[in-house]
């Protein structure tokens, strides 16, 4: 009887002690590179969610791309599907899974031509979304973890960037005792 408190305590102790993790921030903008083999070019290219982007014979879905919150371990990682448009003009799969921006080799495609691996997400991008895109069903704010409440109101922008006033850099005179 006198080991249930123990068990007890150990219990207690090892809850104490795990991390909490934070959810994973969904991003609208997955941004992959791309490798042509045959010119030695490596191109970066931003995808929206959902949609297709041709490079070269490739053609690469994105279906989510995660990161984590700033405080948590950085972590980017791209759920994707990429197709190989045939010489024959048919579409087959080479590629369905997860890819992660720390390990680029770990589940890049690697096709005899041309290489894609993620680079990272975004919430903005250069690029126009595509026709229908939903972008409001993303984070707005920079770091893409505050949820807003109806009715919020957010903090004035700061002012912009004024230059201190010049100082006079000559020496004063000295006082001679």
């Amino acid at each position: 009887m006198k080991s249930l408190p123990l068990i007890v305590g150990a219990l207690v102790v090892g809850v104490a002690i795990t991390p909490v993790r934070a959810a994973p921030i969904e991003n609208p903008i997955a941004v992959f590179s791309g490798l042509d083999k045959v010119t030695g070019r490596i191109i970066s290219f931003d995808v929206y969610i959902n949609e297709t982007v041709q490079f070269g014979a490739l053609r690469v879905t994105p279906r989510t791309c995660l990161t984590q919150p700033p405080t948590e371990e950085p972590n980017t990682m791209v759920f994707a599907e990429v197709d190989e448009i045939t010489l024959d003009s048919h579409i087959r799969r080479i590629f369905t899974g997860w890819m992660f921006a720390a390990s680029p080799g770990l589940n890049a495609v690697d096709h005899p031509v041309y290489d894609v691996w993620l680079k990272d997400c975004a919430l903005a991008s250069s690029v126009e979304p595509p026709p229908g895109f939903q972008d409001d069903k993303y984070a707005q704010d920079p770091l893409g973890i505050i949820e807003r409440p109806e009715g919020w109101v957010g903090m004035p922008r700061p002012k912009p960037f004024r230059a201190a006033p010049e100082v006079d850099e000559t020496p004063p005179d000295l006082i001679e005792d």
